[in-house]
């Protein structure tokens, strides 16, 4: 029979290679550089970073079980770990979730041993056993060590216990007494009822309080039977033995073995999947109207980086979405790749040729790639306006916006959505169910999966999950408050980060399931004879994108109306457009005559369009009717302009160019931009690009989560690197174990003897840097100064200079 084993490090060389990959994957930042050996993990997993780490990812249950093992002593048996968590109680619940909580614990090498033999590591027992774990007070034997003897003797002649001048002793008979239920109740019988109150206030924490120079009756009564004991001048506390028998023998006020229920409210899938389907197609329009806008006017860039506020108050007035929500929307075009600065000197904000490519995609891909983006970024939109850690502003797009936790967290409340499953039909409509779960469910269940001691930590976490879900909603990935289907697809497995590969899959997956649920675009409009026209659905992809140039939308919903004005006329004019085919669009695409009102707007906008000519002077003026050039000189309205005439037909003017054409278009005029050679510039919707941009990076708090792959290469190498560290040596090791140095010469004849009969060796060894280790090689071949050999601890074929080997010796059979 194996005897327990001693040392951490001892408990994982006796771990099989999927425990210590389990145990790697809950705690990646131990592969951050991958130990040497197991002792080197060992000891990284008892560090004070890493164990808090750790304890960050448990749920309530197991970290109540890890602050039940720091109230015990160091070598706690699994019974005692149940009395201290259901106390008299003997609740099933906590029986039957024990086991799981303490395999996490175990995973994360957080405890060690068996069964009768539980050790806590010593860092997670200074962690969580500081000040007062779980509201206890230290133990009597430690309370009692600084009294003096006289007052020990009275406190045990009082309690009814055998005299000893030993403080140890003392203190041990102390506690036997609290632990002793029946001589404990019979100690409390004849106390006064002040005493009784006293010790209900300390019961459950805090432990400590504060006596007068001249203690009460009831606080003599206590402070003389050691139920009170000082713990500094005017201080008292409560033993942890004393307490624990007042609390029942729990160690917790409220176990919390299972977690909170969700209870969903249940809908049927398909409406859950309907109204995903529609905030789906919201979505993309939105996100088109963004950035066709920013494709023609783009936004500036702050010197200090970001969006500045007046140009995100602009982006929700032409979304109509309130602020918050246009930051969303400006954050997921930038997280996808479709919007990025130009780098140029007046930096702005454009969208990129991605953006161009994306357009061409068909609906649910275009879809199924802006939720992508959206799961995976750390930037949260809703911090923006808020401060960061030194009290500046966090403006839309600029730095400060990255919460590594974020994609964890929305996966998580997406998963959570996910797990509930409803009764599986539905009375009316024969179909699957979904459930919709209420927010404050989902914070509550997210509480006991993950406690935060942080009151401020937590509340921001919450923040994050409640904008994760409006997100999801909007997006399309709920509907109604329920996982739709397409969601369910893009999150692929629960409970796992995907690979790059897994999570291109479930992208593809979830545009496939999209699919089927949205309507066939159209191809036609219905024009109205009070120049608006309705889009019964989404339309195809040219006649969507010519009429977002020819008109204004007015309204969005299950139909989008439009409006024409002489504004989106004239643009549709300016991009290129002649009335002909103007009129010729409205009739091809039109289910609906098309209305007189409308061909005499087209038209007579076409009549005044491109009768002012401004080009470059500063700017100049030309037009063939000279009594529109006077007409607008007579205006008061351009006085702004500093016109004058400078011949016939001709005006010059200090504004730029672009400001000349904006005033007049806002005095009533239509006019056009012209080249140096007289042509009229056509001015096209796409024109405003960057160059090519990548997607911005995740930027994650902690280690990136390991793969499979990465996962068996590193339990490979600790292995390796573990049994060169423990392989017996032949020789005696010199000096505190090390290998024992031999001459050049002696070095030289041991390679070549292990060369022809095959033996490894332990060596030690000097790099170049000055760093000393031990290696365990297979020598193949000597020459030239250099030996080859096949080295076990990195397990792999490797050549190391002779002169910088220190030692050599055989090992053992």
């Amino acid at each position: 029979m194996s005897s327990p084993p001693r040392t951490l490090a001892e408990d994982l060389r006796s771990r099989t290679d999927d425990s210590l990959a389990a145990l790697l994957r809950a705690r990646p930042d131990l592969l951050t550089p991958v130990p040497g050996d197991l002792t080197q993990l060992a000891t990284r997993a008892g560090t004070r970073a890493s164990v808090l780490r750790a304890l960050e990812g448990l749920d309530r249950f197991a970290l109540q079980a890890a602050e039940a093992l720091a109230v015990a002593p160091d070598l706690c048996s699994y019974e005692e770990l149940l009395g201290l968590l259901s106390g008299d109680s003997g609740d099933s619940a906590i029986e039957e979730a024990l086991p799981r909580a303490v395999a996490t614990l175990r995973e994360r090498a957080l405890v060690w041993g068996g069964d009768e033999r539980l050790r806590l590591v010593r860092t997670v027992r200074e962690l969580l056993g500081s000040p007062s774990p779980t509201g206890l007070g230290p133990p009597a034997g430690e309370a009692v060590a600084g009294m003096s003897p006289g007052r020990l003797q009275t406190i045990l002649s009082t309690a009814g216990l055998p005299a000893t001048h030993d403080p140890v002793s003392a203190g041990e008979a102390l506690s036997a007494l609290f632990q002793d239920r029946p001589r404990m109740v019979e100690l409390l019988t004849g106390a006064p009822p002040e005493a009784i109150e006293i010790l209900d206030r300390l019961t459950w924490g805090p432990p400590h309080g504060t006596v007068s120079a001249a203690p009460s009756p009831a606080v003599r009564w206590l402070l003389d039977r050691g139920l009170l004991l000082p713990s500094a001048p005017g201080h008292v506390v409560l033993p942890r033995e004393a307490g624990l028998q007042l609390r029942g023998g729990r160690v917790h006020r409220t176990p919390e073995p299972l977690p909170p229920p969700l209870d969903p409210a249940v809908i049927a899938q398909g409406e859950a999947d309907a109204a995903g389907a529609a905030q789906a197609l919201g979505a993309l329009g939105t996100v088109e109207e963004l950035l066709t806008a920013w494709g023609s006017a783009p936004p500036a860039v702050l010197r200090s980086g970001g969006l500045s506020v007046r140009d995100l108050k602009r982006a929700a007035v032409l979304l109509d979405v309130p602020e918050p929500v246009a930051a969303f929307w400006v954050e997921l075009v930038y997280a996808a790749g479709l919007l990025a600065s130009d780098g140029a000197s007046d930096e702005r904000y454009a969208p990129t040729p991605a953006y161009d490519d994306w357009l061409e995609r068909p609906t649910e891909q275009r879809w199924a790639r802006l939720a992508a983006a959206w799961l995976t970024a750390t930037r949260v939109p809703a911090l923006a306006g808020g401060r960061d850690a030194k009290g500046r502003a966090l403006a839309v797009l600029g730095d400060g916006m990255d919460r590594g936790a974020a994609p964890l967290l929305r996966r998580r409340m997406l998963e959570l959505l996910a797990a509930p499953a409803p009764t599986p039909g539905s009375p009316s409509t024969g179909g699957p169910m979904g459930g919709a779960v209420p927010a404050q469910a989902l914070l509550t269940r997210l509480r006991w999966e993950r406690p935060v001691r942080n009151e401020e930590a937590a509340a921001a976490r919450e923040r994050l999950a409640l904008s994760a879900l409006e997100e999801a909603e909007l997006l399309g990935v709920t509907g109604r408050g329920a996982l739709t289907a397409q969601g369910r697809a893009l999150l692929g497995r629960p409970g796992e980060t995907p690979t790059a590969l897994e999570a291109a899959t479930a992208e593809t997956a979830a545009a496939r399931v999209l699919g089927p649920l949205l309507p066939e675009p159209l191809d036609h409009i219905l024009l109205q004879a009070d120049l608006t026209a309705i889009a019964p659905g989404p339309l195809e992809r040219p006649l969507a994108g010519m009429l977002a140039v020819l008109a204004e939308v007015e309204s969005k919903g299950g139909a989008t109306v439009y409006r024409f004005t002489p504004h989106s006329v004239r643009r549709a004019l300016d991009a290129g457009r002649s009335a002909a085919e103007l009129h010729d669009f409205l009739a091809a695409h039109s289910r609906t005559p098309v209305p007189q009102p409308l061909s005499y707007l087209i038209d007579d906008v076409a009549r005044r369009h491109g009768q002012l000519r401004v080009g470059i002077a500063s700017a100049y003026l030309r037009c063939d009717d000279d009594a529109t050039l006077t007409e607008i000189l007579a205006d008061r309205r351009s006085a702004e302009l500093r016109l004058r005439r400078l011949a016939p037909a001709v005006l010059v003017s200090q504004a730029p160019p672009d400001l000349l054409l904006e005033r007049l278009r806002e005095m009533g005029y239509a006019p056009a931009a012209e080249s140096a050679d007289g042509a009229v510039l056509v001015a096209r919707a796409d024109a405003a690009r960057t160059p090519p941009r990548t997607a911005p990076a995740p930027v994650h708090d902690g280690p990136p989560h390991p793969d499979a792959t990465l996962l068996g290469a590193a339990v490979r190498a600790v292995r390796a690197g573990d049994r060169a560290a423990t392989a017996p040596l032949r020789a005696e090791p010199a000096r505190g174990g090390a290998v024992p140095r031999t001459s050049a010469a002696d070095t030289l004849a041991s390679m070549q003897a292990a060369v022809m009969t095959a033996t490894p060796l332990w060596i030690g060894y000097v790099d170049a840097a000055g760093a000393a280790s031990q290696r365990v090689l297979a020598p193949l071949r000597v020459e030239g100064g250099f030996v080859t050999g096949f080295d076990h601890t990195a397990e792999e074929v490797r050549t190391y200079p002779l002169h910088r080997i220190t030692g050599v010796a055989e090992l053992a059979d």
